[in-house]
């Protein structure tokens, strides 16, 4: 790979990290607090390239003659790789197959704050519900009919799982958040399918078939399909 190669390799590699941070590509595989990083990561590649190029023009033709003596090695035509792979295949977010061979990650929060009062439906994230419902004892949910947005999966016995996956920093380190469902359930659901739940508190429980975790019920009033979310990792994560 020659000097001319490994520039432009810099400025592909940097002009697809500023299209991700750009649109909405990258939520697929960092958090959406990290956009700014991704765009300066993006700008400081195009720069570094832009310098290359510069440099290169710059050295004397014995000089350059010389360098071009010493190849580099073929191996590191192997970086164009994950660059085609940016631009070529952008993977799915992380969904039912992911969640359904990962135990729930739930756990114990710092504290539950005081949920808006009133008689409207109360909306509420998957780990939201999750931790009231198992480490509260669904205190603050009695009472309550409440809403649910996550995407379906099924374990090996075909019981279906609301679920959001959950980030701390980006898709390589993502774990799933469940919820079971009881009541009135859809009578045939597709792994990977939004749903947006209306339903009520219930005390059951049952264990994540994976790990053992503990997973709440949300007993089921109404089902409807809805588009994947903007940022399909779950945003409460860390709260």
């Amino acid at each position: 790979m020659n000097r001319l190669a490994q520039t432009a390799l810099l400025f592909l590699l940097g002009a697809t990290l500023l299209h991700a941070g750009t649109t909405d590509l990258y939520l697929r595989y960092v958090k959406e607090g990290l956009r700014p990083l991704v765009l300066l990561a993006g700008a400081v590649l195009i720069a570094t390239a832009a310098a290359t190029l510069w440099y290169d023009r710059r050295t004397p033709a014995d000089d350059d003659h010389h360098h071009h003596h010493h190849r580099e090695p073929r191996v590191s035509w192997l970086l164009t790789l994950p660059v085609l792979a940016l631009i070529l295949v952008a993977p799915p977010a992380l969904g039912s197959y992911s969640a359904a061979h990962t135990g729930t990650a739930l756990t114990k929060p710092f504290g539950f704050p005081a949920l808006p009062a009133g008689d409207a439906p109360l909306r509420l994230a998957v780990a939201d519900y999750a931790g009231r419902a198992v480490y509260d004892g669904g205190r603050s949910l009695h009472d309550r009919e409440l809403k649910i947005t996550g995407f379906v999966t099924l374990d090996r016995k075909g019981a279906p799982y609301l679920v959001r996956m959950g980030l701390n920093c980006c898709a390589a380190d993502a774990q799933p958040v469940k919820i079971a469902l009881t009541g009135d359930v859809p009578p045939v659901l597709r792994p990977d399918t939004w749903l947006e739940i209306t339903g009520t508190y219930t005390p059951r429980r049952t264990k994540d078939p994976v790990n053992d975790g503990p997973i709440p019920y949300l007993e089921v009033t109404t089902a409807r399909p809805v588009p994947t979310p903007h940022d399909p990792y779950d945003e409460t994560w860390n709260t």
